[in-house]
Formats: structure tokens, sequence, C-alpha cells
């Protein structure tokens, strides 16, 4: 790696006694070449630049024109039925955000949440040339998404690194488009590597932690290395922390961008559990001579657990020899899975060490790009702008809830159908079009595939009642 050149403190001094006699100098040489011939960023940023494009999309929201607090009242909602939808507006939502070129037809890689729900898509390359893109697939789980554009030239591409060897450390450059300032470049270093971010709208682990400066709009764009080429895909900050960014390590993008091209989606295996990390407290109670491991809570019927024979109450201290640590490990090698995939299972069952082999299923359209392991949340309602999962003891005591079965609506998007029915953040489905509901394999199957209508059966504290809508 080329680095920055650096004076000692005796050679500035003889420096500045060479520039005092009016002697030659080294720096009068560079200067005649260039002031920046030993800093690789500037070669860096010239040879990549026409590859990294700015993303701008356009949505139809519908807003209440309502004044508060009538527009989130429920009773009057349900009062004028219908009727209520025309006392709303559609709003047309702008944004932006950045992607790079990874194939000379026109590929575009960037993060799911800058293209998701658009109804236009804008790229505009760095020599100002403009395009329509379309969606060629799209995965929420990762944040990744595919989309392309017809080119009417040759088109700059990037090379992908491997982010599994770059260091803690290391240089590295973002390109992106930071509040619409088209093209910025920024510099730092790898700061960690492993990052867990769990909140409202990210929940990932794995992620490349940098100092580079990223702020909204460079999500989507590349994180490069010192040999130009992409290690990371920028996708997080944290407000108001600086030096903070994280960025989506490259190699999991090699792992599902074929698999967006191909079908749109990623094709993950599912297993078909939900799970919870196993504790101290419940090792010691049941007897459990392991430390670490997941213990499986349910098993869905007819799922390739269950052909395993597995079973409620079992703890998988790995897979496939790697340790199943927490919840968060273990979901993540199951992600990593293709569908038919034949695993190992080596699990604790009344103190006894077993192995079991399990091939993988596909895992359902029903619960989107959510993969085994749970607690998993489903996208089977995101048409109508609601996020639920499947009950936990964590989100039954964030959100008081008292009842054992049901869904729980973790996301409420603002504008959608959901929140102009009045369904909220913490509401507990029990039925969904008539069928009573327990973990997202039901859902699916509630959900009327090509039907705009759905009934809900909600409890919101301690009380029941139906709300139904028409997705849009």
């Amino acid at each position: 790696m080329r680095v920055f050149r650096r004076y000692s403190g005796i050679a500035f001094l003889a420096l500045a006694l060479a520039v005092v006699l009016g002697l030659p100098t080294a720096g009068a040489a560079a200067s005649a070449k260039g002031s920046y011939t030993d800093n690789p960023i500037v070669q860096i940023v010239k040879d990549t630049s026409p590859a990294v494009v700015n993303i701008d999309v356009e949505t139809v929201s519908r807003r209440s024109a309502l004044p508060l607090p009538f527009q989130d009242d429920p009773f009057f909602k349900r009062f004028f039925g219908e009727n209520f939808r025309e006392f709303s507006r559609s709003v047309p939502m702008k944004g932006r955000g950045s992607g790079f070129i990874v194939s000379k037809d026109g590929q575009i890689l960037t993060n799911n949440h800058v293209i998701d729900r658009a109804d236009k898509i804008t790229v505009t390359l760095s020599n100002g040339r403009m395009y329509e893109a379309e969606v060629m697939g799209k995965d929420p789980t990762f944040d990744l998404a595919v989309i392309k554009i017809k080119p009417d030239a040759n088109l700059t591409t990037l090379s992908l690194g491997d982010s599994d060897t770059i260091q803690v450390g290391e240089f590295v450059v973002a390109i992106g488009n930071p509040y619409g300032l088209e093209h910025s470049v920024t510099v730092g270093v790898i700061s960690a590597k492993n990052r867990s971010i769990h909140t409202s709208d990210v929940n990932f682990d794995g992620f490349l932690q940098t100092d580079a400066a990223i702020n909204p709009g460079n999500s989507g764009g590349p994180l490069l290395d010192m040999d130009g080429r992409v290690v990371g895909i920028n996708t997080a900050i944290i407000p108001y922390a600086q030096g903070l960014g994280f960025a989506i390590p490259v190699n999991m993008a090699k792992q599902i961008m074929n698999d967006l091209v191909a079908y749109g989606k990623v094709r993950r295996g599912w297993l078909g559990i939900s799970v919870q990390t196993l504790t101290k407290e419940f090792a010691e109670a049941y007897n459990i001579q392991a430390e670490e491991g997941v213990i499986v809570g349910d098993v869905f019927p007819d799922s390739a657990a269950e052909r395993a024979g597995l079973q409620r109450g079992d703890v998988v201290i790995s897979v496939d020899r790697e340790k199943a640590k927490d919840v968060a490990a273990f979901v993540n090698k199951i992600r990593s899975f293709g569908p038919n995939a034949e695993i190992k299972l080596e699990i604790v069952r009344g103190g006894k060490k077993l192995t079991l082999s399990a091939k993988l299923d596909e895992i359902p359209d029903s619960e989107g790009a959510v993969a085994s392991g749970g607690p998993a949340q489903g996208d089977a309602l995101a048409g109508i702008g609601i996020g639920v999962s499947e009950l936990t003891p964590e989100l039954r005591r964030q959100y008081r809830i008292e009842s054992r079965t049901g869904l729980v609506v973790t996301e409420v998007a603002g504008g959608s159908p959901a929140q102009t029915a009045g369904v909220r953040e913490g509401d507990l489905l029990l039925e969904v079009n008539g069928k009573k509901i327990s973990n997202l394999k039901q859902l699916g199957a509630s959900v009327k595939r090509g039907s705009k209508s759905i009934a809900f059966l909600i409890e919101r504290n301690g009380r029941t009642f139906f709300v139904s809508l028409r997705s849009e």
C-alpha cells in the first residue's frame, strides 16, 4: 500500500534552511510533477468515479388531509368506513441515494431501502447522462437491491474485492451522493468488523464500521480499498455521531447478487423453527451441559426441521461444525445455505448430544426474504404498510402483551393504508381474513393472493376489534 509522504523534524528543518539559502529542494521537483504524486486517493477517485451513480426516486404516498387528532382516531375512521379515504390525498415523496455499476449491460448494486416502494427510479451517471431504471431484484433482509439501466454507451464498472481479508486500520474511500452533493469523496479507515446494528429500521449483523464520513444519500455507494476495489456497500449511520458509518461487506453481496438477477429475490434455505439464545438459567434448569447454543421454541409442521426430528426444547449447539453461539450466529449460518442444502445439526436433548441431518426447504414466499431461525419478521403485509413479528418474550415485554398467540405489529408505514385504517405499532393480530394466526407461515396462508381486501381481528389494551382495508 502506498502512503502519504511525511517529513521528520530534521528533514523539515533541512528543507526550511534550503529555502532560506535559495538552494534547490526535492519539494520543488515534486511540485513540478504535481502536488499529489504521492496521494493514491486521487487516482482511485479518477478511476472509479465514472462507475458511481446517483439514484433519485419518487414515490406517491397517501397522506391524511384531516387535522390532528382526527387523522389517527380509529373510531372516526370506523364511522366513515371506506369513505374515510376521501379525506386523504396523494403526495409525491422524493428521495436520493447512491449506487455503483457492476456489469457492462447496466446492472447497478445499491441498498434496498434506497429504491424500496419507488414508483420511479432515475439514475444519473458522472457525465450527467440520465436513465430510468427498473428493479431486477431486492432483498430486505440484507438491504441490497439490483437495478438496471439500458445504456447507450460503454459503462465503467467496479471490481468487487474481498471484505473477509480487509483489516481493521486499512484506508478506505467512500464515494456517494450525500445530501444531493454529487460524487462526494471521503476517506477514512476500517474502524471495526462484524458490527451488529439493531434499530427500528436497521437489523443486521456483520457490518464493516468506518470513520469515512457517511451521510444520508451515501446509502448504496461503494466503500473502496486502496486498490480501488469495492469492499463494502455504504448503508447506515448513527445520527448525531461523528466517525461512525457502516457498510455491508461486499462478500455478502456476491452471494446474493446472482439470485437477485435470476429470481428477483434471494433463494434461501428454510429450516422451519423458532429459536432463542440459551441462557445460563435455562441450562441449569434443564441440566444442559452446554454454555452456548440456541433453544428450539417451536417446530413448524411439514418443515425441514420436523423431518429431521428436531423437537421443542432441543438445544442446537452447532451447524455444520460452526458454533451456534446465539440467535444471530445461528440465523446467519442458516441464511448462508440455499434450498436443498444438506446440513448437520449438533444438538443436546435430555443431557445427551445427538447429530441430526436436515435437508433445507426454500423459504416460503409468505415470509419474504426472512431467514429461518426466528424470531422472524414477515413482509406478507408489506403492501399495506405493516411489518409483523412472531411473539417473543422481549416483544411481549416491550409492548406489554399478555397473550401468548398472534403476531405483533412492529412497524406501520406513514401514509400507508394500514395507518389510514388505524393500525398501530404494538397491536396484536389474532386473525387475518377470518383465520387464526400464531406464526408467519399461517399468515402467508391467510393472505389471499390477488385480493386487495384484508380484514384483521386486532387486540389492543385487552380489547379486540375488527379492521378492514384495501391495499394500494
